[in-house]
C-alpha cells in the first residue's frame, strides 16, 4: 500500500511505500520495522566521547569551530574531533544534536561522535540521534543533563550501510528545501515586522495625520534630540506625568495564598504572547513575581535583551502578575490605552530604552529613569484615531506574520515526522533516493512547494497585507 510523505496536495511524486517485509520489533513504542534490519541498543551502534574544557580566555585565534550544547559558540586554533562529527548536548541544551562536516572543538558540556567512535554512516547516525529525542533522557537533579549510560540504553534500528546512504541522500535533499523555505519565510516575516514598525513609528510621532493621510498643518521642534519635529499642537510631557508606573506591587506577607497567572520575561514578543502564562500560587512563585497587570495596562521590558517585549493587556482581568523585568504602565486621564501600547512599540521609544540601559551582564533601565522620558502626546481624540488606524492597518500584516510563523512551525513538525518515517522503515527510499530526489531538488528551489504543497510566496503575502 502506498504511503504519502505528506497529506498535503502537491507531493504525489513523493508517494512512497513502506518496506515490503516488516517484522515486530518487540519494542512497544517502535512497532514494526524492516525484517532485515537489526534492533540494537545505542551503545552497540556508537560510543559518545566527552568534550574538553575550554574557557573563553583559553581560546586562540583560528578557524576551528567551537561547539557547545546549543551549537557553535566561537572559534579556536585546534580541534578535538575528526571530520565529519556529531555533537550532542550534555548540559544546558542537553540532547540537542548538531552535525559538522568539518572537525570541531567540542567543549565539556557536550559529547561527540566521529569515525573513531562508530562504523556507521555518521550523517545517518545524526538523523537517528535526532529521531531518538535524547533531550528526554535525563535524571532528576538540580542541573538536568544527558547521562551517557542512560542514552546508551535507548533502542536504535540498524539498516545496512547501503540503505543508510540512501536515507542520507533522500533526507539531505529534502532538508535543503525545507531549510531554504524556512529561511525565506523568516526573511519575509522580518520584512513585514519592519513594515509594521515603520507604520507605527510614523503614526505615533505625528509624521502624518491618520485622519487625512497627509501632513499636519504645522510642525515645531519637539526639543527632544532623538524625536525631532512634531505636530505643533502636540504636548511634550514626561512619561510619569501621563502614566502611572508599577502602581500595584504585591507583597508576600498578605498574598501568599493568592493564585494568579504569571508572565515572565520570555513569554512575550512585541505585541503578543509566545507562551500562555502559568497559573501559580504567590507563595510558590519566583521572587521576581511582583507587579500587577490590569485591563488596559501596557507592559514594557526594562531588560535590553528583551526590549521588544511589549504587550497590551486589554483583554485580561486583574489576576495577571508580571516579572520585575517589566515596567507596568497604567494610563491616567488623558491617555488612551491602545495608543500607549503603540507608542511603547515604536522604534523611537525602544531605541531610547536601549540608549539609557546600563549594566554589563543584563543591561536594563530603572523604572525611575523610564518615567523621565519625554514623549509627544496628541489629544485624546487623536490618540483614539491613531490607535484605530493602526489596529486596521497592521491587522493584515500581523495576520500574515502569524501565518508565516505557523508555516515555519509546520515545516519543523513535518521534517520531524519525515525523519521518523524514513529511519524506521515506514518509508522505503532506496529506489527514489537518487533519480527522484534530483528532480525534487530542482522543484524545491524557492519555496519548497513541491514538498509541502504550501503556497506562501513573497508576492502573495504582499497582496494579502496590501503592501
Amino acid at each position: 500500500m502506498t504511503k504519502k510523505v505528506t497529506d498535503l496536495k502537491g507531493a504525489s511524486h513523493l508517494d512512497l511505500r513502506p518496506y515490503p517485509k516488516m517484522k515486530d520489533s518487540s519494542v512497544e513504542w517502535l512497532g514494526k520495522v524492516p525484517v532485515h534490519w537489526k534492533i540494537l541498543r545505542l551503545k552497540q551502534i556508537c560510543r559518545m566521547a566527552y568534550g574538553d574544557a575550554l574557557a573563553n580566555d583559553m581560546r586562540q585565534d583560528g578557524n576551528i569551530s567551537v561547539f557547545g550544547s546549543n551549537g557553535r559558540i566561537g572559534f579556536h586554533h585546534v580541534a578535538n574531533t575528526n571530520a565529519p562529527c556529531i555533537i550532542i548536548g550534555r548540559k544546558g541544551s542537553f540532547g540537542k544534536v548538531n552535525y559538522s562536516q568539518e572537525s570541531v572543538f567540542a567543549i565539556d558540556t557536550t559529547f561527540f561522535v566521529d569515525n573513531r567512535l562508530s562504523d556507521e554512516n555518521l550523517r545517518w547516525l545524526f538523523y537517528i540521534l535526532t529521531w531518538l529525542r535524547l533531550d528526554g533522557v535525563t535524571k532528576d537533579s538540580a542541573i538536568p543533563g544527558l547521562d551517557r549510560e542512560d542514552a546508551y540504553q535507548r533502542f536504535g534500528i540498524l539498516p545496512p550501510l547501503s540503505e543508510q546512504a540512501a536515507m542520507v541522500h533522500f533526507l539531505d535533499h529534502v532538508d535543503r528545501g525545507i531549510q531554504h523555505y524556512i529561511r525565506s519565510m523568516e526573511e519575509l516575516i522580518a520584512l513585514l515586522d519592519e513594515q509594521k514598525q515603520t507604520i507605527i513609528h510614523q503614526a505615533v510621532t505625528g509624521q502624518f495625520d491618520v485622519r487625512t493621510k497627509g501632513s499636519y498643518p504645522a510642525y515645531r521642534d519637539s526639543g527632544i534630540s532623538w524625536l525631532g519635529t512634531v505636530p505643533a499642537h502636540w504636548e511634550v510631557r514626561r512619561l510619569k506625568t501621563w502614566l502611572s508606573i508599577n502602581e500595584l506591587v504585591l507583597s508576600e506577607d498578605t498574598n501568599s495564598k493568592y493564585k494568579f497567572d504569571y508572565l515572565d520575561i520570555g513569554s512575550v514578543e512585541t505585541g503578543r504572547l509566545t507562551v500562555r502564562p502559568e497559573r501559580i500560587q504567590f507563595g510558590n512563585s519566583p521572587s521576581r513575581a511582583r507587579r500587577v497587570v490590569r485591563s488596559g495596562d501596557t507592559i514594557v521590558s526594562t531588560v535590553r535583551t528583551y526590549l521588544k517585549a511589549v504587550w497590551h493587556a486589554a483583554h485580561l482581568g486583574a489576576d495577571l502578575i508580571a516579572s520585575t523585568g517589566f515596567a507596568v504602565l497604567t494610563p491616567r486621564s488623558g491617555a488612551y490605552p491602545r495608543f500607549v501600547s503603540y507608542l511603547c512599540q515604536s522604534d523611537s521609544f525602544t531605541n531610547r530604552v536601549t540608549a539609557e540601559s546600563v549594566g554589563i551582564a543584563y543591561p536594563a533601565i530603572a523604572e525611575t529613569r523610564l518615567g523621565t522620558f519625554e514623549v509627544c502626546i496628541p489629544s485624546v481624540s487623536e490618540q483614539v484615531a491613531i490607535a484605530h488606524f493602526l489596529d486596521r492597518t497592521t491587522a493584515n500584516i500581523s495576520a500574515a506574520v502569524d501565518k508565516g510563523r505557523r508555516k515555519i512551525e509546520f515545516m519543523h513538525e513535518w521534517r520531524t515526522r519525515l525523519i521518523a518515517d524514513v529511519v524506521t522503515g515506514n518509508l522505503d527510499v532506496r529506489e527514489v533516493a537518487t533519480p527522484l530526489l534530483e528532480a525534487v531538488t530542482a522543484d524545491l528551489s524557492g519555496t519548497a512547494d513541491a514538498v509541502t504543497g504550501v503556497k506562501f510566496t513573497t508576492s502573495d503575502t504582499e497582496k494579502e497585507v496590501g503592501l
